[in-house]
């Protein structure tokens, strides 16, 4: 190994070079090179190794732990520095005015309780919404309902903060120095914060984006009037198909094996789970015996209700055949 003297260490980026050493312009061949970078990458890993095991430690659980001393090397920056955020318009107001942010307590007397809540947030301190009953005034016209009143103020707070921070935010885009939640969002400002052109469609969106609008409905467009010169949808969809509601000819077939399908799909699987058999035979042999004691019952009623009278005989045409054979 080298001379550790001529190698700069820099413990607390954790980083070692040779400021010395110089790689071939031309080197032989690239595998003599990728050879030479792993053999001196090792050499300088084993320095860092050394000098840590130089500092003093402490023992721990999970072994020694070293406190590293302060970085010397100043690494450049990854990303540019951040611009800076550009004054809303009420730091604009307090800047002209001269006034000064002044640090709230967090907590706060609450009058109706007695005690002390937070002066934000849930279950805070004098929360107008709590409040049960809300006393008359003199000026008041008869009819009027404060709490009604109380809602419409709370709705028109929201709306003006709103407001507000849409125009913060416009503000911030003209300098360029949207927040990066915002520039996530927005699709014409890339991650940077610098204006960038919006891309226009192409003719292949367009027919996209009006072949998905067409085939919206409920048909897939298939009512809908179709415009001078336009042409069919570039990605039709396939849509279910159902048996009509209506019965016609050869529906009753259709949803017959349907149903059958499904059931034969269903008892293959694991039948022994799903079908009781013996249950299944018994309950056959029961409803088997009712419809025959039904068929007795109404047999028996039927001939009551029949005439006495007995029907005439028909001849066949064999038994007349015989009897002109017996004269």
């Amino acid at each position: 190994m080298e001379n550790e003297a001529q190698f700069t260490v820099d413990l607390g980026n954790l980083m070692c070079f040779n400021p010395h050493h110089h790689f071939p312009s031309k080197p032989s061949s690239r595998e003599e090179l990728v050879k030479e970078c792993l053999e001196k990458g090792t050499e300088l890993v084993q320095i860092i190794a050394n000098n840590l095991f130089n500092l003093p430690s402490t023992e721990s659980v999970d072994g020694p732990l070293i406190k590293l001393p302060p970085p010397t090397t100043r690494l450049p920056r990854e990303k540019p520095l951040p611009k800076p955020k550009a004054p809303t318009k009420w730091e604009e107001f307090a800047k002209a005015r001269g006034i000064k942010n002044r640090k709230r307590d967090k907590l706060v007397l609450d009058e109706q309780s007695g005690t002390w809540k937070r002066r934000y947030g849930y279950d805070r301190a004098n929360d107008e919404e709590n409040i049960p009953i809300i006393e008359a005034k003199m000026t008041d016209e008869p009819g009027f309902d404060p709490f009604a009143k109380r809602l419409s103020d709370k709705k028109n707070r929201v709306e003006k903060q709103e407001k507000n921070r849409m125009q913060n935010l416009k503000q911030a885009a003209k300098v360029g120095n949207l927040p990066s939640h915002v520039q996530l969002a927005a699709t014409a400002l890339p991650i940077t914060g610098t204006q960038a052109a919006p891309k226009k469609a192409s003719k292949h969106d367009l027919g996209k984006v009006a072949g998905i609008a067409v085939t919206a409905t409920a048909s897939g467009g298939k009512f809908d009037k179709k415009l001078q010169g336009e042409k069919p949808a570039q990605q039709p969809k396939k849509f279910r198909k159902f048996l009509p509601v209506a019965e016609g000819t050869g529906i009753g077939s259709q949803e017959r094996s349907q149903t059958e399908r499904i059931l034969n799909s269903l008892i293959s699987k694991n039948s022994h789970e799903i079908l009781n058999v013996d249950k299944a035979i018994s309950m056959y042999n029961v409803k088997k015996e009712k419809r025959k004691n039904q068929k007795g019952k109404s047999s028996s009623t039927s001939s009551k209700l029949k005439p006495k009278t007995k029907p005439q005989k028909k001849f066949s045409k064999k038994g007349s055949s015989n009897k002109e054979k017996a004269k």
